[in-house]
């Protein structure tokens, strides 16, 4: 396993359903730089309990070697958690099933829309349990509000010791959720996707003035294709997608 001090590559970063049996498994024959296995949105609230139970066992199994990860595929570079929001009741059970496990490499925190929400997750994890390395954080953008609260999401999680200038811990990166922002926003989809220029140039720009591993675009539920992409729209490092 890498150290955590290298920074992570995340050219592709995919979903999986934490509740789905058959999908938890399937994951094992992924390439990728990044698998995030989903205890949000894509479970139901009558599923939660069940599937974080689920996605325990599923990564404790990975590290059961001597803590040294032999059973984790090589194909896969990172492995991420993407926990039910800071203001939810299940976001602490979420960082307790897993944040002490030696096979998770990240959290993906979702609606951070202050410094709070990330603070409350990076005290969390503190309390979870011991580690051999720091867990990165992956904040999901998808506000309005967290827009314009980039600078103070970035430089509080900075400040306490996350980001790149603190060993490999704490915030590591910005996601952008396309669909969630224009809900939030009541945006009118255009094929030119012009209507999100003004939050990804932001995301962009935040997550490389803080050196924060990467940006992440969320790729649209409603369009995945890569066709209507123009060369001038901001430079993310990644792209985010659900594994079928």
């Amino acid at each position: 396993m890498s150290s955590s001090a290298i920074p992570a590559l995340r050219r592709a970063l995919l979903y999986v359903p934490a509740s789905s049996p058959r999908m938890l498994a399937k994951s094992l024959t992924l390439t990728a730089d990044n698998v995030t296995y989903d205890l949000e949105d894509s479970v139901t609230a009558s599923m939660k309990d069940a599937a974080r139970a689920a996605l325990q066992a599923h990564l404790a199994a990975l590290a059961d070697n001597k803590k040294k990860q032999e059973n984790r595929p090589a194909s896969i570079g990172e492995i991420a958690v993407r926990i039910n929001g800071a203001s939810t009741r299940h976001a602490e059970a979420d960082i307790r099933a897993v944040a002490a496990l030696a096979s998770v490499d990240a959290l993906v925190v979702p609606k951070v829309n202050s410094p709070a929400d990330l603070a409350f997750v990076e005290d969390a994890v503190a309390s979870a349990g011991p580690r051999t390395r720091p867990l990165k954080l992956l904040a999901l953008v998808e506000s309005a509000r967290a827009v314009m609260d980039l600078r103070d999401i970035c430089g509080a999680s900075s400040r306490r010791g996350g980001g790149a200038g603190g060993g490999g811990g704490g915030l590591a990166g910005l996601i952008f959720a396309a669909e969630d922002f224009a809900l939030d926003l009541s945006l009118r989809r255009t094929p030119g996707l012009a209507e999100f220029l003004y939050a990804r140039s932001a995301v962009v720009t935040a997550a490389r003035a803080f050196g924060l591993e990467s940006a992440i675009d969320l790729s649209s539920v409603s369009d995945c294709s890569l066709d209507h992409v123009s060369d001038d729209e901001p430079s993310f490092w990644g792209k985010a997608s659900y594994f079928a």
